[in-house]
């Protein structure tokens, strides 16, 4: 059965790091898109990064271009999302989900995505 564990929040001053994990379950890893998402209160959920897990360039929303990195463990069945110069407008709740697809579409539409996991929290103050 699907399963995705986010794991790494936690609160950041502006300017900081963090990395968010996103352990999978085996069937789920493997040939199929993993894709991060973030919701803050008010707002909609929107798609920040994705990487289709058999290979191909990551994509990025591009309000974090140049400062989130995503990248995979396959020994590990895990998807990272490294976050560094992180902003207060970054705060929010974060979500992996993964998609059984042999490609990531972008932008990333959440009703596509079959699986999710139970989200992560990051703050960042200013």
């Amino acid at each position: 059965q699907g399963q995705l564990v986010e794991s790494g929040g936690g609160s950041v001053q502006a300017g900081g790091s963090l990395r968010l994990s996103c352990a999978a379950s085996a069937q789920i890893f493997t040939k199929n898109c993993i894709g991060w998402f973030r919701q803050a209160p008010g707002k909609e959920r929107e798609g920040v990064a994705a990487i289709y897990t058999n290979g191909g360039s990551p994509y990025y929303v591009n309000s974090v271009k140049g400062r989130f990195t995503v990248s995979q463990d396959n020994a590990k069945n895990t998807v990272y999302l490294q976050m560094s110069s992180l902003e207060p407008d970054d705060t929010a709740k974060y979500y992996c989900a993964a998609l059984s697809r042999d490609y990531c579409h972008w932008p990333l539409v959440p009703t596509l995505f079959s699986y999710w996991g139970q989200g992560t929290q990051v703050t960042v103050s200013s």
